[in-house]
């Protein structure tokens, strides 16, 4: 028998099941003795052995279907070498289970976390092959991850109708859209809803900028202003300080998120009143967008390709929109940013948008 474990792991996002869809149909193509162990809650079915045997009709009718159908969970990288609350080695416990089961591979499909678990299984001796999903978009090695497209449609579509209500009223609204670390699905979402303002993690910004950039609008007749801002925004200056003095001036404060704090600075210096949207996870959920659904179909059947090569502890990744196997030690732990200084960043500041680190003239 060729037996293939199979987990999800990390932040839910759309596009999931399709991957796994992908990979199985790939597998039971070629091969009529595959086996299929799913591991429930990510890396947690695997520390503990909790599974399912699966079938290849197990898989079918779940192109479409949002979430994941094996459930997911957050195994902090930090943790992994830290014994649980038994005294349990999770990683031995990792190998004992690959092991015990007798598994030619084992399928991961996950973000940046999951990738250096991933590595590190990898570096045990364990036959990995992964799969990039995120919303974020941030896993470096690949050009996109599945989720990232559905995530953006989504946080678009709320900017486009926050436009609508936005023409009745002379307010500022705030969108407040998921994103940390890295700014993509703000940055995309931002520019197809037609924000105003766009402020990513990373391009620090000047509340005053963004002051001046409302009143311009206002003074040109324009009687509303849209900000798409990521939850990780930060200003020029907090971005001077050290993660301990964030932290510390943020434990002081009680604004649920960046939005709120955005917010109450932008109200004292302008005379326009303030809304807040926080879409939140409505960006992970729903059924895939066709994009989603096509790249992770592609990406899941080169996966079964690199399963029956025999080439393990590699992600399955895309450049210039051909796949690509990349080692996992190339990427674990490499975050892929939004350049300030890169074209997509130019050109919108062409079109007008402020993203509250200079002031445009053209605003």
């Amino acid at each position: 028998m060729f037996r293939i474990g199979m987990l999800t792991s990390g932040g839910d996002c759309q596009a999931l099941n399709a991957a796994m869809r992908g990979v199985v149909k790939g597998l039971c193509e070629k091969r009529d003795d595959v086996e299929i162990y799913g591991f429930q809650e990510g890396y947690k079915g695997l520390i503990y052995s909790n599974f399912k045997m699966l079938t290849s009709s197990d898989f079918s009718g779940i192109l479409t279907v949002g979430g994941t159908i094996l459930g997911t969970s957050r195994q902090p990288f930090k943790l992994m070498r830290v014994p649980d609350e038994n005294g349990l080695d999770k990683v031995e416990a990792m190998k004992h289970t690959y092991h015990k089961l007798n598994l030619n591979c084992l399928v991961v499909l996950g973000g940046n976390g999951t990738h250096k678990t991933a590595n590190l299984l990898r570096e045990e001796g364990l036959n990995v092959i992964t799969l990039p999903k995120t919303i974020d978009n941030d896993l470096w090695g690949t050009d996109m991850t599945f989720g990232f497209q559905s995530a953006v449609d989504i946080a678009a579509d709320t900017i486009d109708r926050i436009h609508t209500t936005a023409t009745s009223h002379s307010r500022v609204f705030i969108i407040e859209v998921m994103g940390h670390k890295v700014g993509w699905v703000t940055l995309h979402a931002g520019i197809a809803g037609g924000a105003d303002i766009i402020l990513l993690p990373e391009i620090p910004y000047d509340t005053d900028v963004i002051a001046e950039a409302i009143k311009k609008r206002k003074d040109a007749g324009k009687r509303f202003t849209i900000i798409a801002v990521a939850e990780g925004a930060i200003s020029k200056k907090d971005a001077k300080l050290s993660k301990k003095e964030l932290k510390e001036k943020r434990a002081k404060h009680s604004y649920p998120s960046v939005a709120y704090e955005l917010a109450e600075r932008i109200q004292k210096k302008t005379d326009q009143e303030i809304r807040i949207t926080v879409p939140g996870h409505t960006q992970r959920g729903g059924s895939p967008c066709p994009y989603d659904r096509v790249l992770a179909t592609r990406l899941g059947a080169a996966a079964s390709e690199m399963i029956l090569d025999g080439d393990f502890g590699n992600m399955v990744g895309v450049k210039n929109n051909e796949i690509v196997r990349v080692p996992l030690s190339e990427i674990a732990g490499k975050l892929k940013y939004v350049d300030p200084d890169s074209s997509i960043i130019r050109e919108a500041k062409m079109t007008g948008i402020s993203f509250g680190d200079e002031r445009n003239p053209g605003i």
